[in-house]
């Protein structure tokens, strides 16, 4: 790199694309231009920036220190094989997509996957997000922490084959959840009730999982207990919802035969 200032090309204008580059314009780094294959899109997060955009892959500047590709994970491989680019360094921000979809492209690339659900309505605080990093050479992983260092105090090397898991993980702690509150919602729904009045127990429930080495210590529920009885109604009230009802079942089973159930 020739000065101090990081240069960026962002390439995507979606919520990890305006997020990011969001945390790291405000870390003082410098976004000079937004690709999207949107043009709105572009422009709606470059005026955010203040800087260039395009939507066309040939117009992208040859002058970056660092490209990231912030994209929809079967986009990647399109993007990188239309990216006019050989010996910048390319990054992309997925957590199930390994680093050698670079490979036979690009001579510097790697992955900077930040670990967090990201919506437009909130703003996360970068600090706290973990940020995964790896690199095809230790000085381009030196740009990576560099990069990394100035938004997240959590910066982490992980190879491609872990990162899957820990995106693995991720779906289970995070996406099944999040459809487990909508199910609980439109439940609550059905009875008159806000879904607010969940909201301290779910609270406690992340507080007691994310502070505990052992989350299954922590289980609780008819499942747990083995409380037939109580299953047996949840399961005739759903009737109405088969598909909750199959899922409810499993659910139940698998707690079951973790605590060794019959």
């Amino acid at each position: 790199m020739k000065t101090e200032t990081v240069n960026i090309v962002m390439i995507g204008a979606g919520n990890v694309a305006v997020h990011l580059s969001r945390a790291l314009s405000d870390a003082g780094m410098r976004v000079i231009q937004v690709y999207s294959r949107s043009e709105l899109s572009a422009k709606n997060l470059a005026d955010m920036l203040h800087t260039d955009c395009t939507a066309s892959l040939a117009e992208i500047l040859p002058t970056g220190d660092l490209y990231i590709v912030a994209v929809n994970d079967d986009a990647i491989a399109e993007v990188v094989a239309g990216l006019p680019l050989r010996e910048q360094m390319v990054v992309h921000t997925a957590g199930s997509v390994p680093m050698d979809v670079f490979a036979e492209k690009l001579l510097n690339y790697g992955v900077l996957y930040p670990l967090q659900t990201f919506s437009r309505e909130y703003a996360p605080d970068f600090i706290h997000i973990p940020l995964f990093a790896e690199a095809s050479s230790p000085e381009n992983m030196q740009l990576l922490r560099k990069v990394a260092g100035k938004i997240s105090s959590h910066v982490y090397e992980l190879s491609s084959d872990k990162r899957m898991l820990l995106h693995l993980a991720a779906v289970f702690g995070s996406n099944f959840v999040h459809r487990m509150y909508v199910i609980a919602a439109q439940i609550l729904h059905e009875a008159g009730l806000d879904f607010g009045v969940l909201s301290p127990l779910i609270v406690e429930t992340a507080r007691k999982a994310v502070s505990s080495s052992d989350p299954a210590r922590l289980q609780t529920g008819p499942a747990r207990r083995n409380d037939r009885r109580v299953l047996q109604q949840h399961m005739e009230r759903l009737s109405a919802h088969p598909e909750w009802q199959r899922l409810y079942a499993q659910l139940s089973d698998s707690i079951g035969k973790h605590y060794h159930h019959e």
